[in-house]
């Protein structure tokens, strides 16, 4: 009997993705867990291991097909024994991948319409899972990590992948629906933007959109469509922490760490929401989310676009361990090695432009979350030191705030607690 190999889920978020290429040939024999294709979502080029072992008898979608939905499938493949004839790789139809999208729909819970209002998701396994049970469960790895991450028992649940593995779809929690158990649909979508040619007889290039691009382009029009900004900024004197900073580096040289100012904003942002909580918020409808944790995502450009891998609990981590981090982490997501546990979740965001001479800058807020910071360059300028007048490092800090979580005073009360850590930096590693 050929089994199916379907497009994976390759994070909790991920709807669609591009087959970027086929590591393997019609007849190749592959065992469980081998890679056999590399998959572009709409964060980095991950590979995709094989879930059951034989031989590769066709493929149903070819490499460089985009947009193919999860759960589509994507090739066949033959039981030790069992012969196969050989077929060419071939682009799946839009109706191919329209099929499989109606199959699987017709296995998930209807979609939430205006009309509907709340809709309960139902529970399908239990809230509290033991991590050795779910490891040794028959499952996919996917299922697995998700499981675990959100608290899932695997005991339970009969699988409905090949050989009844469990899949995601098995876990109840569709990708249709939020991670929460109710959601409040929207009735308002946001406007299509309108597309425009070139302008005819300039010499162009056209370069077709990567996924991540794509999702970028996406969710930063939501953004500023959907989520009401408001801005504020504030001018520090970086002298204080530029002196902090050489003297740590010439202590941590023995140990290979070197402290970036980078470093500094990330652990002064995550103090500053601790000691303003109100600010470390996310609007949820009908209710506002407040952590009790700074998990600080790190904006890190690569090739085509960037990435946002967080440091989790920021402002409880020594300086030293954020830059280990965030070096390590700034390495893995141009070597695109992220893994989707590396980039998720995050309370609030920081985009630092002042490596390139940029004196200022207003980021567009990354959904959900409602802060993100923006910081400029460090620019020698005349400013108020020690009661007199005197050539100072001024650097400039822009906040954009959802103004549906976060109101104006709160808002200030943030600014001016980031400031004053940045101009009194030893209360940042205090």
């Amino acid at each position: 009997m050929a089994l199916e190999v379907e497009m994976p889920a390759l994070s909790p978020t991920m709807e669609k993705g591009t087959l970027a290429k086929w590591l393997v040939a019609v007849g190749d024999v592959v065992k469980s867990g081998d890679v056999i294709a590399e998959i572009e979502t709409d964060k980095a080029t991950m590979e995709f291991e094989a879930v059951d072992g034989g031989r590769i008898a066709s493929f149903l979608v070819a490499e460089g097909t985009d947009d193919v939905p999860v759960g589509t499938i994507i090739a066949t493949m033959a039981e030790d024994g069992e012969e196969v004839a050989a077929m060419p790789a071939v682009k799946a139809s839009k109706s191919v991948i329209n099929a499989e999208v109606s199959a699987k729909k017709q296995r998930l819970p209807s979609p939430v319409t205006p009309e509907s209002g709340p809709v309960s998701v139902p529970v399908h396994a239990p809230a509290i899972a033991a991590y050795g049970d779910n490891q040794a469960a028959n499952a996919t790895p996917l299922a697995r990590r998700i499981a675990s991450f959100k608290g899932l028992s695997l005991s339970a649940l009969k699988g409905s992948g090949p050989r009844g593995k469990i899949v995601k779809a098995d876990l109840g929690l569709p990708s249709l629906l939020s991670s929460s158990s109710t959601i409040i649909a929207q009735a308002d979508k946001p406007q299509v933007a309108v597309v425009y040619d070139p302008p005819a007889g300039v010499p162009v290039e056209s370069v077709k959109l990567t996924t991540m691009r794509k999702t970028i382009a996406r969710r930063l029009s939501e953004s500023k469509q959907m989520v009401p900004h408001f801005y504020l900024t504030v001018r520090c004197n970086l002298d204080p922490l530029l002196k902090l900073r050489s003297e740590l580096n010439g202590s941590l040289a023995a140990r290979g760490i070197r402290l970036s100012v980078n470093d500094f904003m990330i652990k002064a942002l995550a103090k500053a929401l601790a000691e303003v909580p109100d600010a470390n918020v996310q609007f949820g409808g009908d209710m506002l989310h407040r952590f009790s944790r700074s998990d600080i995502s790190m904006a890190v450009a690569i090739d085509g676009g960037l990435i946002t891998p967080v440091i989790r609990d920021a402002a409880s981590l020594s300086l030293s361990a954020i830059a280990e981090q965030s070096k390590a982490f700034a390495a893995k997501a141009r070597d695109g090695k992220l893994e989707p546990a590396d980039y998720e979740g995050g309370t609030a965001s920081i985009s630092n432009l002042g490596m390139f001479g940029i004196d200022e800058m207003f980021p567009v807020i990354n959904p959900p979350q409602a802060l993100i910071l923006g910081i400029g360059a460090g620019i020698e300028q005349p400013w108020k030191v020690e009661g007199g007048i005197a050539l100072a490092t001024i650097m400039s800090a822009t906040a954009s705030f959802d103004h549906r979580a976060i109101d104006g005073a709160v808002a200030a009360k943030f600014m001016a607690a980031f400031k004053s850590l940045i101009e009194s930096p030893l209360l940042i590693i205090g």
